[in-house]
């Protein structure tokens, strides 16, 4: 007997889709809101460089890989939000030094002027300090598992993989023609990186084994 053929409506699965991503959106927002609230004080606008550069639009794929990744090695969204928190300030913070005079000198970001712009590039350098620290910090909140979470971001968003691939992307200035395989390496390190990550530490939120 012959199995029949499943049929599948092809509106089903980008509306669940989108339903999840909202959600996830939502909650990511909300703590980014939280962690990043403004205080009375706030010497040089730093504080509210980092809240411009982390909360602004965007689809939150990053975090939401994490907390899908999480739910699939049987984990849920309370544990894995610091680890999904962390992958999108991080993701900020590169976006803050990319758009710099020194890296790419954009002008803006996202529909909105870039946080160089509208701060000043001395507080726009600040603030992306401020929120690869901050990253760091959420994080250290994911308990016993902190140490894994921290040793895996580090990695993939360090001068072998993230930060190399910024650095083959400026030296492209230099050498246009480059080959095909340089390319796949630049988006491998540059943009497939922080996907990796965001993969793994929703997987080491959810206390799944290596």
């Amino acid at each position: 007997m012959s199995t029949p053929p499943v049929t599948l409506d092809p509106r089903a699965a980008p509306e669940r889709l989108r339903e999840f991503l909202d959600a996830a959106r939502a909650r990511v927002d909300t703590d980014l809101e939280h962690r990043l609230a403004v205080p009375g004080v706030d010497p040089g606008r730093l504080r509210a460089a980092m809240h411009y550069a982390a909360t602004g639009p965007g689809k939150r794929l990053r975090p939401a890989l994490v907390l899908a990744a999480a739910a699939a090695c049987g984990g849920d969204d309370s544990s894995a939000l610091p680890a999904a928190t962390a992958i999108e300030l991080l993701h900020a913070y590169t976006l803050v030094h990319d758009d710099l005079p020194a890296m790419d000198d954009d002008d803006e970001r996202r529909g909105r002027p870039t946080v160089h712009i509208a701060f000043g590039e001395a507080i726009a350098i600040l603030a992306g300090d401020g929120l690869l620290t901050m990253a760091f910090g959420c994080l250290a909140e994911l308990g016993p598992r902190a140490g894994a979470a921290v040793a895996t971001l580090a990695a993939r968003a360090g001068a072998a993989e993230l930060l190399g691939g910024q650095a083959i992307d400026l030296s492209l200035g230099e050498h246009p023609t480059a080959d095909l395989a340089t390319i796949e390496d630049l988006h491998a390190k540059k943009t497939g990186a922080l996907f990796a990550a965001a993969a793994e530490l929703g997987a080491i939120a959810a206390g799944a084994p290596d």
